[in-house]
């Protein structure tokens, strides 16, 4: 019986491969400048035919009567064309359209090229089956984002972490960084860092990309691992003549006043048959800068001087540090992209990015610690605070490439060799790939100074002053008690990170020409994926004892002071000195005469793992013109998970020493398989107005360290840290419904409600360990979560107002979001009732006011983010919220020539830090504060098309 369905399948295959008395025609849009253009609509309207230019704006119409055949290219902002096709019989047609932007019909109004970009991006939106936010290339380059993470937070319903004042973690629709996934030319991205899946979205220039397409509702033929969305990073492409560009520009970091430098380069042709092409691209960005820091840890319970029991007290700093960091970041991309067309049914490309960022930093940090109350004698009153001061320099070894600096060597690789065939009716396309991120961090160096006590031997007295707890103030009562020559010696380390993730991808599609409506266009598309990761971390950590008096006294060693009048925080934060990194990288650690080196396990040994995890996937979709407006896409993905993990048992005694003999490796596996059916409808109101409904299920696997079997056992303090290879995926089923309306004159409003049912989510639990008593801490699986939002939107040329005011463009967003999430305890085990899910900000906003004449261009561009919970702790007190940020950007550019413009950025405005608060908004869990940043430089751009 089986034998039959194969014959019967292979029949079928055949039948459709078989060439019939039509042919077909393949083409590519370009625009006049002669860049490829996406996602056009393409209309056979003799035959009530149409497709959708890909990314790269190539479509092809198949089973086509030979003979005489127009084709008509539809785009918003452009006028239609049409153009004359022989089809031969059994013969694929190549042809090349060419469209053109129009005018406006109103005097006075210019199109420039952010109206170009913004109507590649609004017909990519407007044609797409799914629901899509899209960005191009000319809208990236139209705001001040240096990083394709700046890019992606004006989309509607992200957000972004940041990190040193730059867009990092991806946020989509209140999802956190790692419940979404972010891939590049559709083969996913790894990540660089060891505790999680989260993208470095700052590893990526913006000016590499080419087009950013955001899938908020993915279809069956994506990877099933994206909770809140996937992001898809489209690299440049071989242009259809000769083309040439080039930035160079410079500016200034304000806080600290030094110089940045950035440049760009990118050389593209294809041969004059048209079969060969290739595009070269390279990016540099190199930025002295910092950031000015101050974090708190607040506790509401003291020992009691009377019962001994603890007492719950008004909140208090029981640790607080002022960091001074000072970073120079120089972010290196470059991309050589080929194809190469056989002829018009066969193609083959290869694609290739390596992104290389170096982060050197001196970091200087002043740490009060083990803070506790003074009570009046023979009471509960708390009249002052005494406690703990140290000192910290953070650096590196004295070479060319650290330079006396903690240097965090992060890179990302990516290659991808592909084909494009058609073989009769059917279309086939396959993809080979292999990824790599990785983090490396040597030689990183840490001496630290400690204050314990008095001369009379007693805590360190503080005057402490919490009335205003977003700027929490501590300092010694007595300068004579905190005199550098009376410091001694806490520790000289140095440590060694590594971690790094492989992914090999390999997947196949055919898609089969099919329709159950007589005379309406539709196809079966069906395909496989497998993909195997491997992520280990390889961490190392020693500590090193000075054989000699040299390091007795602090104040007889080389210091730098860090004081700041203008500290961004508050001149209130006085820093102080600390030892001169330049000192600490000269230090020779290895020679056995002047420092003994101990191994410290407890820092490294549970964090070290290997996880290998492979996917092995496949689906099977329809896709359907029911009726001149109405279209479906329908289909289910099937993704199997095995997992095998390697940790470490490690077990510390009493006395707080590691014990080898009850340490160990341990192993484990785990497999899982998830069924995610879809489905799409899409239909078009009228020519620019779409109406679109999907239901789509949808997952994210658990972090890798959350994965690993290890087990930290501190018998000291009675803690023990549990990983859980026994993790459920986080799942979520998805309904979005969503109304756009595209202006003629290149604008959009839309409005949309989406609901995500989440079942599994991830949590840090605390809890009583059965075995041992201790208090234990480990990622679970809650129990359920919802978040429901909605998203609207508007961007135009606001054309129907008089004298200049025609050449203004507003572009606004907002997304309103509510969660619940059920199934998570506290340290008690009791359930906690009115939880948000963490990552979900109930309100975000973009918006930008802009001004595009026929040589000077001005914007102006505010971005918004609501606080939500980032952390749950054990109790309400405990739990971490991300603040709410505010970010303003100015850019402008002035064009002297088609080919050449200046340009002008000014980065946040606002002064924007970042900020934690725990608890309640008004408690300052940590600030960061990173000041204004301006560049200016030139842009050119020649392109030569061909004939």
């Amino acid at each position: 019986m089986k034998k039959q369905y194969v014959i019967l399948f292979l029949a079928m295959v055949f039948s459709l491969i078989g060439f019939s008395q039509n042919g077909n025609i393949q083409g590519t849009i370009i625009d006049e400048k002669g860049l490829a253009v996406p996602f056009a609509s393409v209309l056979l309207e003799s035959l009530d035919k149409g497709v959708i230019s890909d990314a790269d704006g190539k479509f092809l119409f198949l089973n086509i009567p030979s003979g005489k055949q127009t084709i008509k290219v539809v785009y918003l902002g452009y006028s239609d064309t049409d153009v004359e096709v022989e089809v031969t019989e059994g013969i694929t047609t190549n042809v090349t359209v060419t469209i053109t932007a129009k005018a406006l019909e109103l005097d006075g109004v210019v199109i420039n090229g952010y109206n170009s970009g913004q109507a590649k991006a609004l017909n990519a939106q407007k044609n797409k089956q799914n629901i899509t936010n899209v960005v191009s290339t000319d809208q990236i380059g139209k705001f001040p984002d240096a990083n394709i993470g700046d890019a992606v937070k004006r989309i509607p319903g992200i957000t972004m972490q940041v990190d040193q004042g730059e867009a990092r973690n991806i946020i989509v629709r209140g999802l956190a960084p790692q419940l979404n996934s972010v891939t590049l030319n559709g083969s996913r991205i790894p990540s660089a860092e060891g505790d999680n899946r989260n993208i470095q979205m700052d590893l990526i220039p913006a000016d590499m990309i080419q087009l950013i397409e955001v899938n908020k509702a993915v279809t069956p033929d994506m990877d099933g691992d994206a909770l809140g969305g996937s992001v898809n990073l489209v690299t440049r492409t071989s242009p259809n003549g000769f083309r040439v560009a080039a930035t160079a520009g410079s500016g200034v970091n304000f806080i600290t006043n030094k110089r940045i430098v950035n440049g760009s380069f990118l050389i593209g042709d294809r041969t004059n048959n048209g079969k060969f092409g290739y595009m070269f691209s390279a990016s540099i960005n190199d930025t002295d800068f910092g950031s000015d820091n101050v974090e708190a840890e607040w506790v509401n319970e003291a020992e009691s001087p009377l019962s001994g029991d603890d007492i719950e007290v008004d909140p208090f700093v029981e640790e607080s540090d002022i960091r001074t960091y000072l970073v120079q970041r120089v972010r290196r991309s470059f991309s050589a992209n080929f194809d190469y067309a056989f002829n018009p049914n066969n193609k083959l490309y290869l694609k290739t990015m390596y992104n290389w960022r170096d982060d050197r930093e001196n970091r200087y940090r002043l740490r009060y610690r083990s803070i506790e109350p003074i009570f009046e004698d023979g009471t509960e009153t708390i009249t002052g605070f005494q406690g703990e001061i140290r000192r910290e320099t953070k650096g590196g070894i004295d070479n060319d490439r650290n330079k006396n600096a903690r240097l965090e060597d992060q890179r990302m690789q990516n290659y991808t060799f592909g084909g494009e065939h058609l073989i009769g009716k059917i279309k086939l396309d396959w993809m080979g790939s292999y990824a790599s991120a990785s983090e490396e961090r040597l030689n990183e160096r840490y001496i630290e100074y400690e204050l314990e006590e008095t001369v009379d031997s007693d805590p360190i007295p503080f005057n402490a002053d919490f009335s205003n707890t977003r700027f929490p103030v501590i300092v010694p009562a007595n300068s004579s008690d905190v005199l550098l020559s009376r410091y001694s010696l806490n520790g000289i380390t140095e440590e060694n990170q590594f971690t790094e993730e492989k992914d090999w991808n390999f997947f196949t599609n055919l898609q089969i020409p099919f329709s159950l409506v007589k005379e309406k266009e539709g196809f079966i598309k069906v395909g496989g994926r497998l993909r195997f990761k491997e992520k280990n971390r390889d961490n190392n950590f020693f500590e090193f004892s000075p054989e000699t008096s040299n390091f007795d006294n602090l104040a007889l060693l080389p210091l730098v002071d860090q004081t700041d009048a203008d500290f961004l925080a508050g001149s209130q934060y006085v820093a102080g000195a600390y030892v001169d990194p330049e000192y600490l990288g000269s230090l020779d650690l290895q020679n056995s005469n002047l420092f003994e080196s101990e191994s410290i396990v407890d820092e490294f040994l549970s964090g070290n793992y290997l996880v290998k995890e492979d996917v092995y996937a496949g689906y099977a979709m329809i896709n359907q013109q029911v009726s001149d407006k109405l279209s479906v896409l329908a289909g289910v993905r099937i993704e199997n998970t095995e997992i095998e993990t390697n940790g470490n048992l490690v077990v510390f005694d009493e006395d707080g020493d590691f014990d080898p003999n009850a340490s160990g490796e341990i192993k484990d596996d785990n497999s899982y398989v998830n069924i995610l059916p879809g489905v799409h409808f899409k239909y078009n109101v009228a020519n620019n107005t779409v109406l679109r409904f999907a239901w789509t299920n949808t997952l994210a696997r658990p972090n890798y360290i959350d994965l690993v079997p290890f087990r930290n056992v501190v018998r000291e303090d009675e803690e023990v840290s549990i990983g859980n290879p026994e993790l459920s995926a986080t799942k979520s089923m998805n309904f979005d419904l969503m109304a756009e309306h595209y202006f003629k004159s290149v604008g959009l409003i839309s409005a949309g409600v989406f609901h995500k049912n989440i079942q599994d989510f991830i949590y840090t639990s605390q809890f009583t360990d059965s075995a041992t008593g201790f208090d234990a801490f480990q990622p679970q699986n809650g129990d359920d979560a919802s978040i429901t939002g909605a998203e609207v939107s508007f961007q135009r040329q606001l054309d129907f107002l008089p004298g200049f005011a025609k050449n203004l463009s507003v572009f606004l967003n907002y997304t309103y979001l509510s969660s619940s999430a059920d199934g998570i305890r506290n340290e008690d085990g009791d359930e906690r009732t009115d939880l948000d899910l963490p990552g979900t900000a109930p309100n975000m906003f973009n918006g930008s006011l802009s001004y595009g004449g026929k040589k000077l261009n001005l914007r102006l561009s505010l971005n918004f983010s609501d606080a939500y919970i980032d952390e749950i702790g054990g109790n309400a007190f405990e739990d971490r919220y991300y603040d709410q940020q505010l970010f303003l950007d100015f850019n402008a550019s002035y064009a002297f020539s088609d080919n050449l413009r200046l340009y002008v950025d000014l980065n946040n405005i606002t002064d924007q830090p970042l900020r934690y608060f725990q608890g309640v908004k008004s408690r300052t869990m940590q600030m960061e504060y990173y000041s204004q940043r301006l560049s200016v430089g030139l842009k050119y751009d020649l392109f030569k098309r061909k004939n």
